[in-house]
């Protein structure tokens, strides 16, 4: 039995069964950023008092520049899953909320794909 209307149906209102995909992902994207952001505050405070090419050497570890990838792949795949709830929870004006989401998705892909290119470039010895 559906609770759906007839008119409901064809118009294809309703759950669009993506609800629970969205919340396992920022779940899981959030369990993964627990553990690689302790090892990433540890690691600061660790090289905070050194120089500036220990730092470099530091990110030329490939176990480190991989870590770090997967660190900023997560973060920002977490901050776009969380900026889609809030601009699709607050803001009611259609054209408004489909740009924002837009530039907001945008935004966050350019911003990963820089932060990772730079642990690239650095990693090959840029």
């Amino acid at each position: 039995m559906s609770m759906e209307t007839p008119l409901g149906r064809v118009r294809g209102l309703g759950s669009a069964k993506s609800g629970l995909i969205h919340w396992w992902h920022q779940r899981l994207t959030a369990l993964a950023l627990i553990p690689l952001m302790v090892w990433f505050a540890v690691s600061l405070i660790v090289i905070a008092s050194g120089t500036y090419q220990e730092a470099v050497d530091w990110i030329k570890d490939p176990i480190v520049a991989g870590l770090m990838i997967l660190m900023l792949a997560a973060g920002y795949y977490h901050l776009k899953l969380g900026m889609q709830v809030v601009i699709e929870d607050y803001v009611h004006t259609e054209w408004v909320k489909i740009t924002s989401l837009v530039v907001m998705t945008f935004w966050c892909i350019g911003l990963a794909l820089a932060s990772i290119m730079s642990v690239v470039w650095i990693w090959l010895g840029g």
